[in-house]
């Protein structure tokens, strides 16, 4: 019969944890691992974009459209259940959130920011956030450490967790993998003269520094490069703030520095063609697929120097330090100013993304399951 897997995706929505899920139940069999059905627990909108399979079962549950502390609850008390009704053997949870106490599990880690040094400390001691990841850690760690296995993204990621959670005795390093409709985008146009067009995807928050990329780009046109930046994903509370501020500061008339909010991910691609050089300005990141999705398009890429960025572009782009906007400006300046240095750069940085792919991610995924399935004797 083969072994019948649970995946709580129930709490999982963020734009990463989306698109992990897409692309490895896309290319995967699972019955090459001994897997003979999969039931996946989803929100509705989630579950709409996942394909039908036929060894698929998707399910909605009521709660997934209530708050959070619904959420918990189903998860806490009627997922077990729900897993044993259906005959799961073992749970695939792609949030360290989760608070189901089902074992066997596989616990994937996607989220960083309770853990970063000194980025928990961007929020007030007593502000609804920073309680919620004082919170999150907790739960993280006792889950970490409930799992029969963990997956970490990036090493640097296994490294931090364990500095707060303690050793974790089995785990696989298994990054996210790239869609094959970002490969081959960037042609390495010449500027000539032509207004250079810089680009940064994502939501604003305050890990992730626009404010200071836009006083970097304020800071070119004031030497005289002709940039105009576009900032793609939407945002709210203090980072949106923040970089509403400085757009009004350094450009108040609008004239090369645009926002615009959420766009769908089969549309990224048409806006990295059209750009010259992307942007990464986030100090705080598990493993980040907008990065990813940049360097398979071969665009040239000034970059965070924080976190795991470094293990993942390596020597395929220009570094600063994201809280400095002079670094910021330097690091684009050094890639406008080198036609030969940015189409090096980028061709690197394509060539790092061609390790990268859904096919691999789910086959060792599906392998370390395998894995578990037989130390628990499930196999």
């Amino acid at each position: 019969m083969g072994l019948t897997l649970g995946i709580d995706a129930s709490r999982s929505r963020s734009g990463g944890a989306i698109a992990h899920l897409k692309g490895i139940l896309s290319v995967i069999e699972p019955s090459h691992y001994g897997i003979s059905k999969i039931h996946l627990w989803g929100y509705e909108k989630l579950n709409e974009q996942i394909p039908g399979r036929r060894w698929l079962i998707k399910h909605s549950p009521e709660a997934s459209k209530k708050n959070i502390i619904n959420q918990l609850a189903w998860q806490y008390f009627i997922l077990p259940r729900e897993l044993e009704k259906y005959g799961c053997n073992l749970v695939f949870n792609t949030d360290a959130g989760s608070v189901c106490a089902f074992k066997p599990s596989v616990t994937l880690s996607q989220d960083m920011l309770s853990y970063e040094p000194g980025e928990i400390n961007r929020f007030s001691i007593f502000s609804r956030s920073r309680l919620r990841l004082e919170l999150l850690r907790f739960i993280q760690n006792r889950s970490f450490r409930n799992s029969s296995g963990v997956i970490f993204l990036t090493d640097y990621a296994r490294r931090t967790i364990e500095k707060s959670c303690g050793p974790i005795e089995c785990y696989r390093i298994i990054p996210h993998g790239v869609g094959q409709e970002f490969n081959n985008k960037y042609s390495g146009k010449e500027l000539n003269g032509k207004e250079a067009r810089l680009l940064y995807v994502s939501n604003a928050e305050l890990y992730k520094h626009q404010w200071n990329v836009v006083k970097a780009a304020a800071r070119l046109r004031k030497k005289g490069l002709r940039v105009n930046l576009l900032l793609i994903g939407g945002g709210k509370g203090a980072a949106q703030f923040k970089l509403e501020a400085a757009m009004k500061r350094e450009d108040p008339s609008g004239e090369f520095i645009r926002q615009i909010g959420f766009v769908q991910n089969d549309l990224i691609p048409t806006y990295l063609a059209n750009a010259d050089v992307f942007i990464f300005a986030s100090s705080c990141e598990n493993m980040p697929i907008t990065l990813l999705e940049a360097m398979a398009s071969g665009l040239p890429i000034a970059c965070s120097n924080r976190g795991p960025m470094p293990e993942l572009l390596r020597d395929g782009g220009v570094y600063f330090d994201p809280e400095k906007p002079e670094e910021i400006s330097v690091a684009i300046e050094a890639i406008l100013k080198d036609s030969v240095f940015a189409r090096k750069i980028g061709s690197k940085a394509r060539q790092i993304a061609r390790e990268y792919s859904w096919e691999k991610c789910a086959n060792e995924t599906f392998r370390f399951l395998s894995e578990i399935g037989q130390k628990e004797g499930l196999l």
